[in-house]
């Protein structure tokens, strides 16, 4: 797939959803939760979390983490038509002066959520992406580097 169109699937795909699955670690063993996200382009995606939780500790630990954005809908039709995207990154805290900048624009994605991310307990944490694995018409895997850091899984 060419790169131009792999970018444009991945933001449209980032921009359909508004929830994914961000995994952590501790000690070796992994750890899921459902985040609420924005993203500022293709290399930057944001969230926002209390610092009282799992994620955030496991987060503060050990920063490399992997998220999951898909379209499923739960039906048949999935097999051939939905596209899963795992993102592969490294999470630090924002502050300022960066700290407005990504409270606004993740405020903008999801207003609803504005007294829980202006809240004195909840930090903003933004992922530096080093690259997407996009899997799309069942079996069709297309990656997309934005670093030349590449990360070897076995």
């Amino acid at each position: 797939m060419a790169e131009v169109t792999l970018r444009n699937e991945i933001t449209t795909l980032l921009q359909s959803q508004l929830l994914a699955v961000l995994s952590t670690q501790q000690a070796g063993h992994p750890y899921a939760n459902l985040i609420a996200y924005a993203h500022d382009g293709l290399e930057t995606l944001i969230f926002a979390t209390p610092k009282t939780t799992k994620k955030f500790t496991n987060l503060m630990a050990d920063p490399r983490v992997s998220l999951l954005v898909d379209n499923r809908t739960n039906t048949d039709t999935d097999f051939h038509t939905a596209s899963a995207l795992t993102i592969l990154g490294a999470a630090q805290e924002i502050k300022e002066p960066e700290l407005s900048y990504y409270r606004s624009l993740f405020l903008a994605r999801h207003p609803s959520l504005h007294d829980f991310v202006n809240a004195p307990t909840t930090a903003m944490l933004k992922i530096v992406v080093k690259y997407y694995i996009l899997v799309n018409r069942f079996q069709q895997v297309s990656t997309l580097y934005l670093t030349d850091e590449k990360v070897v899984m076995a």
